[in-house]
């Protein structure tokens, strides 16, 4: 039988213990906790990084078309000189396609930021179909909707020689509508393309693409010596945009030199 004095000389060592361990408990509670609370914050930090790109997500969706993304990093590759300081700047836009296919895009908006010019130069890659109508996107940038056909109107002199002018099919003639316009070139492979809304006569209108493509130039052609030709050739046949009688370019002079039948 054990005498008192043992007992009592190993309570000391049993506390000890029982101290041991429950720090020991402490310790493993608290590093679980600090674990759970890490990946709380890791998971917190990737839920904000993913919101905070959903917008960016959400505009590139509303513009690019399909297997189009946006090139926020690239820099514009071309530019429309300049008639009058207080000129409305356009919003310009880069999309590339994984294909190589690139599309710059410069859009002017009115009141209610309604649409009323753009100018497109698509570089054409990959991705293109030969068999795609040109005029398939036209109608829909013009906001008329895809359903709505377009037909050739006449054709406009530009220093990149005659432009296909279209217009909403059923347009009368003494009814001003929204202009579209194309150009291909098959060397370069190379669309401009675009519209105008602006101007209360149907020659104010064909006025102001005229000036549009004749005062459309290469900021930079990057491994694209053709492209420079085309545009170093075409400034060689460039005219002067008539006088203005507005500071906005995109009402311009009525009497642009036109090819065919009005």
């Amino acid at each position: 039988m054990q005498s008192p004095e043992a007992s009592m000389a190993a309570t000391p060592t049993q506390i000890h213990l029982a101290l041991a361990a429950f720090a020991d408990e402490v310790v493993g509670t608290l590093a679980r906790l600090f674990a759970y609370v890490g990946t709380l914050v890791l998971f917190a930090i990737l839920g904000l990084a993913a919101l905070g790109q959903l917008p960016d997500l959400r505009n590139d969706e509303s513009v690019a078309k399909p297997g189009w993304r946006a090139a926020d990093r690239s820099a514009p590759a071309f530019a429309l000189s300049r008639l009058d300081p207080s000129e409305k700047t356009a919003a310009y836009t880069i999309l590339r396609h994984l294909e190589g296919g690139r599309r710059d895009v410069m859009r002017w908006a009115g009141e209610a930021d309604e649409p009323v010019a753009e100018l497109e130069i698509y570089r054409e890659g990959g991705e293109f179909d030969l068999t795609r109508p040109a005029t398939a996107d036209l109608a829909m940038r013009m906001g008329l909707g895809t359903t709505t056909p377009l037909e050739q109107a006449a054709l406009i002199d530009t220093k990149f020689g005659p432009v296909v002018r279209f217009r909403p099919t059923g347009a009368t003639q003494g009814t001003p509508s929204c202009l579209a316009y194309l150009k291909r070139s098959e060397e370069p492979a190379l669309q401009i393309s675009g519209f105008s809304c602006q101007g209360g006569t149907l020659p104010e209108r064909r006025a102001a693409i005229a000036c549009t493509l004749n005062r459309l130039t290469l900021l930079t052609s990057g491994n694209e010596p053709k492209l420079a030709e085309l545009f170093a050739h075409a400034e060689l046949k460039r005219r002067p945009c008539a006088p203005l009688g507005s500071s906005d370019w995109l009402l311009g002079a009525a009497n642009a030199q036109l090819r065919g039948a009005l």
